[in-house]
């Protein structure tokens, strides 16, 4: 499996404070089936970006562990705050915050207020070339009471991720809820941990995946885990996807605007 969301480089955010704690983390990811992480540091107005200081921490963590014997492969992202700073720090360096510098970007959105712009500011993202990936939509208090919103964004060809930790039950009720409402309906293209430390959001994926399998479909769970989140780590576009429910009212699938214009 395939982890594009972990906070897993020490002492960047609230994620791992230190190395031997990354270490853990990385360990356990690959006890757990895990092959590949997306290290992915905040970038907010509380946590700095500094793609410098993360280049040091990514080469010490791959050092350490090849001299343990730990075989993960490892990448550089970002947990993407939208803000007028970042967005337009973005669209001057489009590759400075994307997954493995491609084409990628996990964006995630404030809890509480989300912009009424902010179709508008996803389609600047991709006109200067990047692939906004929406990360647990499930979580965030404004969507759980207005998935309309969601679907909007989804006829547009938006990318979606969910926690594994909600698939499961260990965010909540109403993100447990809403997770499987958006499998259920196909509407997500990646599952990812979001760990920040190994007890109380670890770096651990398989029970959600073989959940999503034994409700929706091996195929499915595969998808969402592997292929999809490998893609986007290599800097691949993502394979033809299962078709999403319930979706246009019409019961149309008609192909997205934006794939029209960018011929994806």
């Amino acid at each position: 499996m395939v982890d594009i969301h972990q906070h897993l480089l020490p002492g960047l955010d609230d994620g791992s404070p230190d190395l031997e704690t990354s270490i853990a983390m990385a360990r356990m990811a690959v006890a757990d089936g895990i092959t590949h992480v997306v290290a992915t540091p905040h970038a907010s107005s509380r946590y700095a970006f500094e793609p410098a200081l993360i280049a040091e921490r990514l080469a010490l963590l791959r050092g350490e562990l090849a001299d343990r014997g730990i075989p993960l492969t490892l990448a550089t992202g970002c947990d993407f705050h939208v803000n007028y700073d970042n967005v337009r720090d973005a669209l001057a360096h489009p590759r400075k915050y994307t997954i493995n510098a491609s084409e990628y970007l996990l964006v995630e959105l404030p809890d509480l207020a989300i912009s009424p712009h902010l179709a508008e500011t996803l389609y600047e993202l991709r006109l200067a070339g990047m692939e906004p990936v929406l990360t647990h939509p499930e979580r965030n208090l404004r969507l759980q009471g207005d998935s309309e919103r969601l679907k909007d964004w989804l006829r547009h060809g938006l990318l979606v991720q969910v926690t594994a930790g909600s698939v499961i039950g260990e965010m909540g009720k109403a993100a447990e809820r809403m997770a499987h409402m958006l499998l259920a309906n196909r509407w997500v293209h990646f599952l990812a941990t979001d760990a920040h430390d190994v007890r109380h959001r670890p770096p651990q994926m398989r029970q959600a995946h073989d959940l999503v399998a034994e409700r929706y479909g091996v195929e499915y769970a595969d998808s969402i885990c592997t292929v999809n989140p490998l893609a986007a780590f290599e800097g691949r576009e993502l394979a033809e996807q299962s078709e999403p429910l319930n979706l246009y009212s019409d019961g149309s699938s008609a192909q997205p605007w934006w794939k029209r214009i960018f011929g994806r």
